[in-house]
C-alpha cells in the first residue's frame, strides 16, 4: 500500500518556469543580447541552469564561459526565486487531500538547496513537506537512488510503500532504481523531442487531481 507520495519541484509542484526564464533574460539583457520567448525557455525549466543556460548563449560546461555566467545566472535567479513562480492548478487540493488520507508527502528535486529552501518557504503550501531533498543534500543528484532513499529513510518509510511524481526521465530513473511507483506528470516541462512513452512510467497524469485515483482512500489510510 502507498504510504508516502513524493513529488519532484520544478514542473512537478510548481511552476518555476516564468522565474528561470526572467533569470536568463535579464543575463542576456546585461550581455547586450536578446531575451528569449518564454515559450523556448518554458520546456528547459526541468532540466537546470545547463539546458538553459546553453539555449540562452550556446555554451556547455566545457567552454570557459559557462562558470561565470552560471555564477551571475544564480544570482539573478536567487534575487527572484517566487517573484511569479506558483503552484499548478490543483497541487494545493492534492497535498491536502494526500494528508487527509494520512500518507506522508515530500519533494525530492536536483534544484540546489540554496534555491530549493527558500522557494518552500515562500510557495503557499498547505502543509510543509515532510521531507525536502534537495539535489545537493546528499552529494549526488537524480537519477542516482542515494536521494530517493535519503528522503525514505527520513520517512521511515520502505521505497515499496512510496509513490514517486516527476515530469523528466531521470525522475522516472531515479523512482525506477529504487523500486518506488512512478508517475509522470505530463502537465509539466516536456520538450517537444522528448520521447515519454519510452521512459516506462507505471503511472501517466495530465493533471495533479488526477493522481487521487491512485491513492489509498480515507478508511484505508495509515
Amino acid at each position: 500500500m502507498i504510504r508516502a507520495v513524493l513529488f519532484d519541484l520544478d514542473g512537478t509542484v510548481a511552476d518555476t518556469a516564468p522565474d528561470l526564464a526572467g533569470a536568463l533574460n535579464r543575463l542576456l539583457l546585461e550581455e547586450g543580447r536578446e531575451p528569449q520567448p518564454y515559450a523556448a525557455i518554458r520546456p528547459l525549466a526541468s532540466h537546470g541552469a545547463r539546458g538553459i543556460l546553453e539555449l540562452g548563449f550556446g555554451f556547455t560546461p566545457d567552454d570557459a564561459e559557462y562558470a561565470p555566467l552560471l555564477a551571475r545566472f544564480f544570482d539573478h535567479y536567487q534575487n527572484y526565486v517566487c517573484q511569479d513562480t506558483v503552484l499548478f492548478d490543483g497541487m494545493s487540493e492534492l497535498i491536502t487531500q494526500i494528508n487527509a488520507r494520512g500518507l506522508a508527502w515530500g519533494i525530492i528535486t536536483n534544484k540546489p538547496m540554496r534555491f530549493t529552501d527558500p522557494l518552500i518557504q515562500l510557495l503557499p503550501l498547505p502543509i510543509a513537506p515532510e521531507t525536502c531533498i534537495s539535489g545537493d543534500t546528499v552529494g549526488i543528484p537524480k537519477p542516482a537512488p542515494e536521494p530517493m532513499l535519503h528522503a525514505a529513510a527520513e520517512l521511515g518509510i520502505d521505497p515499496a510503500h512510496c509513490l514517486y511524481v516527476g515530469d523528466a526521465e531521470r525522475d522516472i530513473e531515479a523512482g525506477r532504481n529504487v523500486g518506488m511507483t512512478t508517475v509522470l506528470a505530463n502537465y509539466g516541462y516536456i520538450r517537444a523531442s522528448d520521447q515519454p512513452q519510452s521512459w516506462g512510467a507505471d503511472i501517466q497524469i495530465e493533471h495533479p487531481l488526477e493522481l487521487l485515483k491512485y491513492l489509498p482512500p480515507l478508511q484505508l489510510a495509515r
